[in-house]
């Protein structure tokens, strides 16, 4: 590992002034960070540890309603706040959805938004990586690249953003806030990311020294907690990044669906928002034929991107799942894993 200097900030103000320094990255749970760095992946020349910053680890409701979950809340007490698993089910579904319990517990809020690509040539030094290294190429684009980006890749990067709770959270129209040299600003969910372009090197929007401090998920998103599902396909049962995920939250009046949320994860380099599959499903009448038709429009722009043609097709058919499953609504005992919020009652039968 380089050698680097560590800084420990005692208020946002000091924070944001260290991280605007060439080489500086901010540290929190470190859970993808530290094994970056032992990897010679990320090289910082100094370590700005936040972790002792007040009032950035709370979850509050805000007199608007509005859900804020500081950026160093741990993604296990996320999932477990019943603010969270009550009002936007979907989201604390994905929580558990991702890593181990141990990892859940060490993680953040802001860390998930902002980990990194699980590509594995992005991760070989002996690979070429225009991520890791501009300019040098990708060898991903005609290598093994099976579970690789069908949605918004150019020939610079066709890696994929690997979150599970961000799929949802850019469903719900998530909020980021930003605390930056020139003050705080908001930027949406949906907004944050880029897509890699000529420049696969730029993940997000942040400029530096710019400082996640909390995300919002406005008071209205709630209203789909009756009809809100995350459905995550891997390759293996748990500890497992997707290969394809998705996110959906319904209202119906009947069997009339009147508003429709439709987010994809693991498809592109940022949490895939499906509006034309939204589109579709407003208006129609809960069925299989409505499910169909909004999965294949979630997927029309998808291509290939080398050996992962059958992950369009396996995405179409996550999509028209997840839709399915939040239209019967959202369980009072959810399925799914072990330690779920949702978990079944002893005894009672598994309903996925």
């Amino acid at each position: 590992m380089k050698r680097f200097d560590y800084s420990r900030p005692t208020s946002i103000a000091e924070a944001v002034a260290l991280g605007a320094q060439p080489g500086s990255v901010y540290l929190a749970g470190g859970t993808n960070l530290m094994d970056l760095m032992k990897g010679n992946v990320a090289r910082p020349t100094r370590v700005i540890d936040i972790t002792r910053l007040p009032g950035l680890d709370t979850i509050d409701v805000l007199q608007d309603g509005a859900l804020r979950i500081g950026a160093l809340a741990r993604n296990s007490d996320i999932a477990y706040h019943p603010e969270v698993s009550t009002r936007y089910p979907a989201v604390a579904e994905a929580l558990l959805s991702g890593a181990s319990a141990q990892l859940r517990n060490a993680a953040t809020a802001g860390g998930n938004l902002l980990q990194r690509t699980r590509c594995a040539y992005f991760f070989d030094l002996a690979s070429a990586c225009n991520k890791r290294e501009p300019g040098s190429g990708c060898d991903a684009m005609g290598g093994e690249n099976d579970l690789h980006a069908v949605l918004g890749w150019s020939p610079q990067c066709i890696a994929t953003h690997p979150s599970d709770f961000c799929v949802p959270l850019v469903a719900l129209d998530a909020v980021v806030e930003i605390e930056g040299r020139g003050g705080r600003r908001d930027v949406p969910l949906d907004a944050f990311y880029r897509l890699p372009g000529d420049e696969p090197q730029r993940e997000t929007v942040l400029e530096p020294g710019d400082l996640v401090v909390a995300i919002r998920i406005p008071a209205s998103s709630a209203g789909f907690a009756d009809h809100s599902r995350y459905l995550k396909v891997r390759e293996r049962t748990s500890y497992a990044f997707a290969a394809v995920s998705a996110a959906v939250a319904l209202k119906l009046d009947g069997s009339t669906i009147v508003e429709a949320r439709v987010a994809l994860g693991s498809v592109a380099l940022k949490p895939w928002r499906a509006r034309d599959a939204e589109r579709v499903l407003v208006g129609k009448t809960v069925g299989e034929a409505a499910f169909t038709e909004a999965a294949a429009a979630a997927l029309a722009d998808a291509k290939p991107s080398g050996h992962n043609a059958a992950k369009i097709e396996l995405a179409r058919r996550v999509v028209a799942r997840a839709i399915s499953l939040a239209a019967r609504g959202t369980p009072e005992h959810m399925p799914a894993l072990p330690a779920s919020v949702f978990a079944q009652p002893e005894g009672a039968a598994l309903h996925v």
